[in-house]
């Protein structure tokens, strides 16, 4: 790599007012974070077949954010910094840290040049238990439970979740074809995770990407709580393995249904059997595996 590389953004975020072809869920406000934050152009050697060439590469971006709720930090994650506002809201709502959206007074998103910070203001009967759960740590990339400082805060929704919805084998596999088209950051950088939420007989209805799985997750739980949708009328489609911590945070907003195109791992599966969530992992084109509660995807 020549001596003036440098990093130059190219334009991939969605922190702007205007519609998302791969999310048409209508925004609240844009976040403060520019749009071209989500991922960054780097000057590269390029090596094929013993030939060396001087060109440019886009790379997802990464940088830490802050979570902070009235004046009192709460955790730091490393995250795509782009939908921050989708975040804020999935994150305490599939956190617990608050029970419904509207406990949620307002988000402001401020960034610096090396980081972002978040601020949040809640309802205030919410603020002693989030006092009492404070993290403040710093999370790597899309952490789940690092931080976590009892058992009781790790393993947190013991609770079941609604009827859910039906969907049909034809469905599901239709979706996962379609789930390419709404990766756009993904296509042009190659390193992020989608989470997509999917209305039986509609297909894909909302998409968030980022560099860590759980922010992903958290992102498109956000966006549709802003824009008031049913989380218990879809689906929720995700890139990654499906992980007890996205089991969990899936269930704990009520979302009865998860398929992964990875792979689970045996604590996800039984806390999905507990909480009555039907999983479904490697789901790839023409094959699938269910793992918990069959009964609603029917053929």
């Amino acid at each position: 790599m020549t001596a003036d590389s440098r990093i130059m953004y190219s334009g991939e975020g969605r922190d702007t007012a205007a519609p998302d072809p791969a999310c048409p869920v209508p925004k609240a406000q844009p976040d403060a974070v520019g749009a071209q934050e989500a991922a960054a152009e780097v000057r590269v050697e390029r090596w094929v077949d013993g030939k060396i060439t001087q060109t440019t590469d886009r790379v997802a971006e990464e940088m830490p954010v802050a979570l902070i709720y009235h004046d009192v930090p709460h955790v730091v994650m490393l995250a795509t910094p782009a939908d921050l506002t989708d975040f804020a809201y999935g994150f305490s709502l599939s956190e617990e840290l608050v029970a419904a959206p509207d406990e949620i007074r307002s988000v402001e998103v401020a960034s610096t040049p090396e980081a972002v910070e978040v601020r949040l203001s809640i309802a205030w009967e919410r603020f002693p238990e989030l006092l009492r759960r404070r993290r403040n740590l710093a999370g790597r990339t899309g952490c789940g439970l690092c931080g976590a400082e009892t058992l009781e805060q790790a393993i947190r929704g013991r609770g079941t979740v609604g009827s859910g919805p039906q969907v049909t084998v034809a469905d599901l596999h239709a979706a996962i074809a379609q789930l390419s088209s709404v990766q756009l950051l993904n296509a042009r950088t190659g390193s992020v995770h989608a989470a997509a939420w999917v209305i039986p007989g509609q297909g894909i209805f909302c998409a968030r990407e980022d560099v860590g799985r759980h922010n992903a997750l958290d992102k498109t739980i956000g966006a549709l709580v802003r824009a008031g949708m049913d989380l218990g009328a879809g689906y929720m489609l995700v890139t990654s393995r499906a992980s007890y911590e996205m089991v969990q945070k899936a269930a704990t907003v009520g979302i009865a249904f998860m398929a992964a195109l990875s792979a689970p791992t045996a604590f996800a599966i039984r806390h999905a059997e507990r909480s009555g969530l039907t999983l479904v992992a490697f789901a790839r084109q023409n094959r699938h595996v269910v793992y918990a509660n069959p009964q609603r995807l029917i053929s």
